[in-house]
This record gives C-alpha cells, sequence and structure tokens, in this order.
C-alpha cells in the first residue's frame, strides 16, 4: 500500500486534473478519476511484480510513441479544461461522466512506461524481485498498490471537495484555466522530451 502511495502521491498532470474534476464536477468525478490511475498503476505494479520481461521491454522499446500520444492527449486535455465553463453546481455523477473520467485519466497514466521502471526498481529495492517466483506475494503486492493508490485519490479528491464550496464561478473558470494551462505545459514537456 505504501507503494501505491508513494507512486500516486506526487502532484503530476493527473493529480491536476484530478483537483480540477473535483472542483468543478463534484468529489465522486475526481475520485473516479483517480481510480482510473490506480488502475494502470496497479497493471504496471502486476507487470514489475510478476516479471512480466516481454511486456515491459514492449513498453520501454516504444515509449517514444507512447509518450508522443501521451503528450497530445494531455496538451488536448489542458486545452479542454482551459476552454470548459464551470457550473453553477456540481451535478449528479452520471454513470458515463465517471466512466470518462476513469477511462481518460488509466489511459493517460498508461502512456507512462517509465512508471514501469519505476515499480521495478522500488521492488527491486525492497528484495521482491521475479527471481522468487512467488505470485501469491505478488498478487497481494499489486492489490496493496492498488488500494495505497486508490486511497492517495481518495484524499486528494476528498481534499479538493471541502474547497469546492468555497469557490464561485469566477474562481472556478480561473481554476480550469491554470489548471489547463498546467496540463497543457505537462503534455508540451512530454512531446519536447521527444526530441
Amino acid at each position: 500500500m505504501a507503494v501505491g502511495f508513494s507512486i500516486a502521491a506526487p502532484v503530476g498532470p493527473i493529480g491536476v486534473l484530478c483537483i480540477r474534476r473535483t472542483l468543478g464536477k463534484g468529489q465522486r468525478v475526481g475520485f473516479f478519476s483517480g481510480l482510473g490511475a490506480a488502475t494502470a498503476d496497479a497493471i504496471y505494479g502486476s507487470i514489475a511484480g510478476f516479471g512480466l520481461t516481454f511486456v515491459s521491454g514492449f513498453l520501454v522499446d516504444q515509449q517514444i510513441w507512447i509518450r508522443l500520444a501521451g503528450g497530445m492527449f494531455l496538451c488536448y486535455l489542458g486545452a479542454r479544461s482551459f476552454f470548459t465553463e464551470p457550473a453553477e453546481r456540481a451535478g449528479a455523477s452520471q454513470s458515463s461522466r465517471l466512466a470518462g473520467a476513469y477511462g481518460s485519466t488509466f489511459l493517460l497514466t498508461l502512456t507512462n512506461p517509465m512508471t514501469i521502471i519505476s515499480f521495478a526498481a522500488i521492488f527491486a529495492g525492497l528484495g521482491l524481485g521475479e527471481a522468487d517466483h512467488d505470485y501469491l506475494a505478488a498478487t497481494f503486492l499489486v492489490f496493496g498498490v492498488f488500494v495505497g493508490s486508490a486511497l492517495w485519490w481518495f484524499a486528494l479528491s476528498g481534499a479538493a471537495s471541502l474547497l469546492r464550496e468555497r469557490f464561485d464561478v469566477r474562481a472556478l473558470r480561473w481554476v480550469n484555466r491554470i489548471s489547463g494551462i498546467v496540463v497543457a505545459v505537462f503534455g508540451l514537456t512530454a512531446l519536447a522530451s521527444l526530441l
């Protein structure tokens, strides 16, 4: 759980999206955004934990294309956030809105193949390498990664939700603009790193 929490905790583009969505659309949408990232973390954790070297090797070999797609997606989300007009109140969380929030952050997190290297390094440092072939322990480890990551996203969306009532429509418009710029900068940085 500590590994999942610590991988998720640094506030990057996913964190900014989670906060913006919580402030603009409510805690459930923000939390489901985080769950998408937690699921992707669990997938990368399982690849590292179960020692699926073929998959991890493929992801690292194809990281240029994956990062290109991720950078362009971040730029799109940044522009969309910048131009989104806030609602007067957080509306009811429709299942399609929750699925969209979940799916977008899931795909966005998957476009960062360096995450698998982080997991592999942490697992190796903890002595949880693939040499043991203890699949039950790896399963518990991956489950713990998911739970720890989900706890972080629950805490972040909950904290942002507490601030929701303090923001009027004008303030939320600025949150959208600032978060849109920050997310787009992350996307442009990802694209620039390919050069």
